[in-house]
């Protein structure tokens, strides 16, 4: 089976590695983000022997002339970033397909693994499916689920996910190519399932008032290679970093974003139901973080939301 691949990242590098060692698929050619024209994805095509194509525009006439001379069986999207059209998605006999880190119907859109951990899910999925004109709404061809646990964040997910999207998106390229497709239809799973849009600046900032475990999902869900959760001492912007849940700590009412308690390796900050434990924070300066250290507030430090003077 033909593939041509549109693709970007980690995800894609360790999924193509996979697809070159069946002996029944085939990458013709690859196309990047423009915008980053990943140079790995330029290594796999050399060594491959096929074109590697930058297009602004995936859509014109002119790529899918483009595309007519490599007769692609099947159309693969991993980490692609354009809005594909349906001259494109139907182009090829056995259609376009894209492999996408949640558990669709749920988690369409972007950002899944850093939303699925500020909801405190148990588990994330990943999904290949077939493309169509909506976002991440065509039926379903391979889904998995994996486990989070409290020790996992952000970084884990994504080395679980560049790992097992790999897998996943081999094993529905597999089942194409024998035609042991099983389509299930999203609206059979839930008739409007759950979207969430880009992240941007300002979302990282945090709300003292969230409860104990809403702010520990929330750092962690935007931990490293995220920008980290955010707040303000005074006028200085910290990340905070590292922060632990305190068993059995006891709820009560007062002044959130205070500073309530401190050690050797940590303070203990009150949050919205009861009481947090910070055990890394860096600094923000010019916008890039500083080393990590065991915070040294004292007992009454505030933590806001915004800077004040």
């Amino acid at each position: 089976m033909k593939i041509g691949y549109f693709a970007d990242g980690p995800w894609s590098h360790r999924a193509l590695e996979l697809i070159s060692e069946a002996s029944n698929l085939q990458v013709v050619f690859i196309v990047p983000r423009y915008d980053t024209q990943d140079p790995i994805l330029k290594d796999w095509a050399d060594k491959l022997n096929i074109p590697y194509i930058p297009k602004k525009n995936v859509n014109t006439p002119e790529f899918l002339s483009i595309m007519r001379g490599f007769a692609p069986d099947l159309l693969v999207s991993m980490s692609f970033n354009q809005i594909l059209k349906k001259e494109i998605i139907e182009f090829a006999p056995k259609k376009f397909i894209n492999c996408h880190a949640g558990a669709l119907p749920f988690y369409r859109g972007r950002n899944p693994l850093n939303w699925v951990l500020i909801n405190g899910e148990s588990k994330f999925g990943i999904t290949v499916h077939y493309v169509d004109e909506g976002i991440d709404t065509g039926d379903i061809i391979k889904q998995k689920t994996f486990p989070i646990t409290l020790m996992d964040n952000y970084q884990t997910l994504l080395s679980t996910a560049v790992t097992e999207c790999a897998n996943v998106l081999l094993c529905a390229l597999l089942n194409i190519a024998s035609t042991k497709i099983n389509r299930v239809k999203q609206e059979n799973i839930h008739p409007i399932g759950s979207y969430f849009g880009v992240r941007t600046i300002g979302d990282e900032l945090i709300d003292f008032d969230w409860t104990q475990k809403r702010l520990f999902d929330f750092v962690r869900g935007i931990s490293k290679p995220g920008p980290c959760a955010r707040f303000f001492v005074g006028d200085q912007q910290y990340a905070m970093e590292l922060v632990e849940l305190i068993p059995d700590a006891p709820k009560y009412i007062a002044t959130t974003g205070e500073v309530v308690g401190r050690s050797s390796t940590g303070v203990v900050v009150k949050v919205g139901d009861s009481t947090l434990f910070v055990t890394g924070i860096s600094k923000v300066i010019n916008e890039k973080l500083t080393e990590v250290h065991v915070p040294k507030f004292k007992i009454g430090t505030r933590f806001k939301r915004l800077g004040i003077s």
